[in-house]
């Protein structure tokens, strides 16, 4: 009878005992190479002489300023660095006092100033461009808002359109889509600090009531329209710098002066500077305080010595304000009626 059952090998593998692989040797080698790091700076420390710790010292505070101000490396074989005379060492040798104040280049703090507020102005955009896109009440009217930044901030201007104009003719009052308008943008412009101002446009049309009231008042009082309506949607009424009107003075399309697209309200989110420029053109001059020794009255002696005006060091408090460019101050500037 024959045996049909398959013949099964079993082979065992044999391991020697306590093998886990190499990865214990990558640790191994670590470990040698921080404890031969250590003893060497053993070495260096009992070797070294007071000199040369201090110069070790000198670079590890400020390496930059340390090369500057000698030899580029630590010990130099050489000759020893120029090192600043030390009063531990010799008592005899008095250390010259440290300044307790900081030296600003101006150019470069309103350098930075400006950039951060280009890309505050920039994010207010992005969010009033959203605000109109998802907004089916604003999204209709997408044709007449316009949104630049500008040298003196963001402008947002609203136009007329033929058959939607933004005031009824010859009139201030708003065109209740207008309204609706300003007050959705009401709380976002509120959300960034910086000052508003509001102008108003006309087109060449001469203005065909009687009297003496035309474009430049019809102008005028349709941006101070335009102002109330932000207001009543919660924007700040201290924030309006400034509210004027300009006729057809400034036609958005020269070439056709009787298009609907003339008659407009521009609402400037102003940078900082150009809110001092509104500002400073209504302070008036401060007179000068005359001083004892010689010289004209009202003038005061200029000091031979003195720092240029901008070099001369701020206080870490100034640094701090001059940084800070969304504070307000400064006067305001009356609007117009």
């Amino acid at each position: 009878m024959e045996n049909n059952q398959p013949i099964i090998i079993k082979r065992v593998k044999r391991f020697a005992a306590g093998h886990h692989g190499g990865a214990w040797k990558i640790a191994f080698a670590d470990f040698a190479t921080a404890m031969m790091a250590f003893f060497l700076v053993l070495w260096l420390l009992s070797t070294a002489t007071p000199e040369q710790k201090i110069a070790i010292a000198g670079y590890f505070k400020d390496p930059i300023g340390f090369s500057e101000s000698g030899t580029p490396y630590i010990i130099d074989l050489g000759g020893s660095p120029e090192l600043a005379p030390d009063t531990t060492l010799n008592p005899e040798v008095k250390s010259q006092p440290q300044p307790d104040k900081v030296t600003v280049d101006t150019d470069q703090v309103e350098g930075m100033a400006e950039q951060v507020e280009q890309e505050r102005l920039e994010l207010l955009l992005q969010e009033l461009q959203n605000k109109v896109d998802e907004n089916p009440q604003l999204q209709k009217f997408k044709d007449q808002i316009l949104f630049e930044i500008t040298p003196d901030g963001l402008r947002i201007q609203i136009m007329d359109a033929e058959n939607r104009p933004m005031f009824d003719s010859g009139s201030a009052r708003l065109k209740p889509y207008f309204e609706d308008i300003l007050l959705a943008m009401a709380d976002t412009i509120k959300a960034v600090p910086n000052k508003i101002s509001i102008s108003g446009h006309t087109d060449a049309t001469p203005y065909s009531g009687a009297g003496e009231f035309g474009n430049w008042e019809l102008s005028a009082n349709r941006a101070n329209a335009a102002r109330r309506a932000l207001v009543a949607g919660g924007y700040p009424d201290p924030q309006v710098a400034r509210v004027v009107g300009f006729a057809s003075s400034a036609l958005f399309d020269r070439a056709k002066p009787f298009n609907p697209v003339n008659r407009r309200i521009d609402i400037v989110v102003m940078t900082r500077k150009a809110q001092r420029a509104i500002e400073g053109e209504q302070q008036p001059a401060e007179p000068t305080t005359p001083t004892q020794g010689e010289g004209a009255p009202g003038e005061v002696p200029a000091d031979p010595n003195a720092l240029p005006a901008d070099k001369v060091p701020l206080p870490p408090h100034e640094l701090r304000e001059k940084l800070n460019i969304f504070e307000d101050g400064g006067a305001k500037a009356p609007a117009a009626q």
